[in-house]
C-alpha cells in the first residue's frame, strides 16, 4: 500500500496591499523527552523525508564506535560531519584534515561539486574562472566520515554511498533503531547518499535526545555541533543565527526542500517543522515563529534571527510591497 502523503496546514503567508498572496503549507511537530505530541500544526506523524537534517544521525554510528578518537578528529571535523557548510576556507580545511588523517584526497569524495553557498547566502559574486573541487560540497564533511567510518572497518571506499553497502546498511540499521522502528522510506539526497524519511515526530524526537545528549555519542555530537555552528553552517546561515540565539541550549539542522529540525536542551523537547513546497523564507519565518509562540525568545530584533522573523518583502527598488506572516497559533503549553 502506498504511503499517504501528509495532511499539511496552512503556516506561512506573503501578503500585498495587506492580503494574503501566496500561502505556503506545512506541519509543525513538538514532542517532550518521551516522544510523546505536547503541540503541533498539520501531519506530526506524515512521512517527510530528512533531507539534511539527517547528518548528525547518520555521523552517529561512526562516532559510537569511537572513530574521532581513532583518526585524531576533534569536535571541529563531528562539526564539519554534521554541517551543509558554505564552502568557506575554514570548511574546506577541515575536510581537508579529515581526509589526510584518513589516507584519502578530494577525489575520493562522491558528493560531486558546486559553487561554494557561501556567495548565494551574502549576495556576493563568484569569482570568474575558479576551479571548484568536492571539498567545497556543503556535504563533504559528512562524506569525509563516511570514508573515515569505512576506513575503520577496513572496507573499500569506492562503492560507500551504494545503498546496500556495509557503511550504509550499519547507518540505516543505527537509524531504524534509534527512531524507533516503523518506517524509514528510502531514496537519494542530492549529495547521491542514501536519505530516508520518517514521520516528523520521529525527527523531532530525535533532535530532542540529541539535544538531551542521552548517551555519550550524542552528547558529543551536540557538544560538536553547539560549540561549533559556524562550522555546521557558516556566514549569513540560519543554523549559525540560530544555534548563536540558543547561546549553547539549542541543536538546529536545516534540512534542503524546507525541512528544520530543533532541539532545546534546557526544556527538554524537540521541534521538526516542513514546509511542502520547499521554500526556505517560508521555514524560517516558520521556524522564528514557532520559537516565539513557545516563549523561548522574546526580542528577536536582539538576536541573530531578526532577519527571519516576519521579514519585509521589497521590490527591486527597495518599496516595501507586503510581508510575510504567519497563519498558525500553537496551543499553549507549559515548558
Amino acid at each position: 500500500m502506498p504511503l499517504r502523503p501528509p495532511r499539511h496546514a496552512p503556516l506561512i503567508a506573503t501578503t500585498r496591499g495587506g492580503l494574503p498572496e501566496c500561502v505556503h503549507h506545512g506541519s509543525i511537530a513538538i514532542v517532550d523527552a518521551q516522544g510523546h505530541r505536547i503541540a503541533g500544526v498539520g501531519d506530526a506523524t506524515g512521512i517527510n523525508f530528512t533531507r539534511s537534517a539527517l547528518k548528525p544521525l547518520q555521523a552517529l554510528p561512526f562516532i559510537e564506535e569511537d572513530g574521532p578518537a581513532r583518526y585524531g578528529f576533534t569536535s571541529a571535523e563531528v562539526a564539519l560531519m554534521c554541517a551543509s557548510h558554505n564552502g568557506e576556507a575554514v570548511h574546506v580545511a577541515t575536510a581537508r584534515k579529515m581526509l589526510d588523517a584518513i589516507d584519502t584526497t578530494a577525489s575520493d569524495l562522491q558528493c560531486g561539486c558546486h559553487v561554494p553557498y557561501y556567495f548565494s547566502y551574502t549576495g556576493r559574486e563568484s569569482p570568474g574562472g575558479v576551479r571548484w573541487s568536492t571539498l567545497h560540497h556543503n556535504c563533504s564533511g559528512k562524506h569525509a566520515g563516511f570514508l573515515a567510518a569505512c576506513r575503520l572497518h577496513g572496507e573499500p571506499l569506492a562503492d560507500y554511498l551504494a545503498p546496500d553497502s556495509p557503511l550504509q546498511t550499519r547507518i540505516r540499521n543505527r537509524l531504524r533503531d534509534f527512531c524507533g522502528g516503523g518506517p524509514l522510506v528510502p531514496g537519494i539526497d542530492g549529495c547521491s547518499a542514501p536519505n530516508y524519511a520518517m514521520p516528523l515526530d520521529r525527527l523531532a524526537h530525535a533532535f530532542c535526545r540529541l539535544a538531551l545528549g542521552e548517551t555519550p555519542a550524542l552528547a558529543a555530537l551536540r557538544f560538536a555541533m553547539t560549540r561549533h555552528p559556524d562550522l555546521v553552517s557558516g556566514d549569513a546561515r540560519s543554523d549559525l543565527a540560530l544555534m548563536q540565539a540558543g547561546g549553547g541550549d539549542w541543536v538546529s539542522k536545516i534540512g534542503a526542500d524546507g525541512v528544520q529540525a530543533l532541539g532545546i536542551r534546557s526544556k527538554g523537547i524537540g521541534v521538526a517543522i516542513r514546509i511542502a513546497d520547499g521554500d526556505r523564507r517560508a521555514l524560517l519565518a516558520a521556524t522564528v515563529e514557532v520559537l516565539q509562540q513557545l516563549r523561548l525568545v522574546d526580542d528577536v530584533s536582539a538576536t541573530p534571527l531578526a532577519p527571519y522573523a516576519r521579514p519585509a518583502i521589497r521590490n527591486l527598488r527597495g518599496t516595501m510591497t507586503g510581508a510575510v506572516a504567519p497563519l498558525f497559533l500553537l496551543p499553549r503549553v507549559q515548558l
